[in-house]
Parts: structure tokens; C-alpha cells; sequence
């Protein structure tokens, strides 16, 4: 898979370069047709290039899963897919949001720059669905910048609810005047977030004009900005959606790209 190209000229360090990525736990298709993705997105996730990667949908374990797929030729992975998918050197952040019968599936981050404290937060709204933020503080260029990974719910009340426990962890958890960028699917069909972000500070990372909505579901025919980047204290510069048969193959969703300087 060829690399993506950057969408700005910046050389490399001189902006963060963020990618958020839904991955549809490895794996793709029902029943007999069930494929597993995880040694392509592996490829994919290389290709991004990017400094920090921040995934949902990851799993450490599934156990009817790995007996599924070890009859098959690469078979699944002997590591959590968060650090299967880590690229040579990266660091990884994991935590599990939600537990199943046969395993689990969370939250996770992967970064070229060297990681603080691991937090993770619980932001479940009812007992059908448990969504949970990690919080990681990245060392980039002499600077922490806060990161928080989020899945929100697929109630429009409960994604209202949970930007609310959002801007509450990052009252408490980020200091005053710190840099800080939340990134992952926010699952907003209806583009109804944007003016509760914008109440605590958080803004859509997009470019002059407006230009922040970059369909990312469903993959093959994208549609819905559903994978976001909001940030605090800085400025996107770039913005990229992959496009083509081998990211629609690999998840539902596309990845999307931001290039962010400081403010």
C-alpha cells in the first residue's frame, strides 16, 4: 500500500500530523463471507504516516474470533491489535471500554512521541452501550499536548450527555492553557455537535471557509463526518480523508487526517 501523501508541505516535525481511525475491530463481513482485516490495516495504518494514531474499535482480545481466524492463512494476531498495528518505534496507549461474552474492544493510541500517564474515563450513558475516553499526554517538541480518544454513544441525548462528562474530565485532568485535541467517532449523523464543543472550547479541526466536514462513513460510499478532530490551543493547518478500494475494503469508515501547529 503506498504511503499517503501529506496534505500540506510542512517538513516532517514541524506540525503534528493526527490521524483517527475506526477500525471495526479487524475484521469485516458476516458469516461465511467474515474476512479478517487486521494484517491490512497494519499496512494502512504505516501508510498514514502519522505521528499520533488514535483508534477505536481496537481490540486486545476475542476469543471465538482467534478460533475463527487461526483456521485461515495469516490467522490472528498473538498481540493486542493496538500493538500489532503500532509501526516500528511508536509507543501504545490501550484501554478496554467494553466487555463481551467472548472478549472486549476499547480505545487506543499510538505515538511516535514519547507517552506520560495512561488515564481512562467512563462515559457510558446506559447499560446498552459502554463508551469510555482515554486520555494520554504526548511529549511532542518540547510540548505536552493532551490527547483523549473517544467513541460516543448512538443516541443524539446520550452523545449530549457525554460531550458535557468530556469538557468535565478535561476541566480536571488538562491544565489551564494546555494544548489538547479530541479525536475519534463521535457517531453525529445529523452534524448536531459542533455548537456544544464549541460552548466548552473545543473546535473542529477544518481549514479557512469552513471546510471541516470530511465524509468518513460509510467507507465505500462516504457520506457522514462521523471521525472528528476538536481541539484546544490549536490550529489545523491540513486535512485528509484516504480515499480508495483498499481503505473501503479495510473498515467501514475512512480514516481521516489533520495537520495541527500551535496556536
Amino acid at each position: 500500500m503506498r504511503s499517503v501523501a501529506r496534505p500540506t508541505p510542512h517538513a516532517p516535525g514541524a506540525v503534528l500530523r493526527v490521524a483517527t481511525y475506526n477500525i471495526h475491530k479487524g475484521v469485516r463481513g458476516l458469516g461465511p463471507a467474515k474476512r479478517l482485516e487486521i494484517h491490512n490495516l497494519q499496512m494502512g495504518v504505516a501508510a498514514l504516516d502519522a505521528d499520533i494514531v488514535c483508534l477505536q474499535e481496537v481490540r486486545l482480545f476475542h476469543h471465538r474470533e482467534a478460533a475463527f481466524f487461526d483456521q485461515t492463512w495469516f490467522g490472528w494476531p498473538e498481540q493486542g491489535q493496538a500493538e500489532f498495528l503500532a509501526p516500528a518505534g511508536y509507543e501504545v496507549a490501550y484501554r478496554t471500554n467494553a466487555k463481551t461474552r467472548f472478549g472486549e474492544h476499547g480505545n487506543a493510541l499510538l505515538s511516535r512521541w514519547p507517552l506520560g500517564d495512561v488515564g481512562h474515563h467512563d462515559v457510558s450513558d446506559h447499560a446498552f452501550e459502554q463508551r469510555g475516553l482515554l486520555h494520554v499526554p504526548v511529549h511532542w517538541q518540547g510540548t505536552v499536548v493532551h490527547v483523549v480518544v473517544a467513541h460516543f454513544g448512538l443516541i443524539h441525548s446520550s452523545r449530549m450527555r457525554q460531550v458535557d462528562r468530556l469538557a468535565a474530565f478535561l476541566r480536571e485532568h488538562v491544565p489551564a492553557g494546555a494544548p489538547a485535541l479530541v479525536a475519534g467517532d463521535f457517531n453525529d449523523w445529523g452534524e448536531r455537535l459542533d455548537p456544544a464543543m464549541r460552548a466548552h472550547g473545543l473546535h473542529r479541526a477544518g481549514l479557512p471557509q469552513g471546510r471541516a466536514r470530511r465524509a468518513t462513513f460509510p467507507s465505500r460510499l462516504p457520506v457522514f463526518a462521523l471521525d472528528r478532530v476538536y481541539t484546544v490551543g490549536l490550529r489545523c493547518t491540513g486535512l485528509q480523508v484516504p480515499r480508495g478500494p483498499s481503505w473501503a475494503r479495510m473498515s467501514d469508515h475512512l480514516p481521516l487526517l489533520v495537520e495541527l501547529v500551535l496556536e
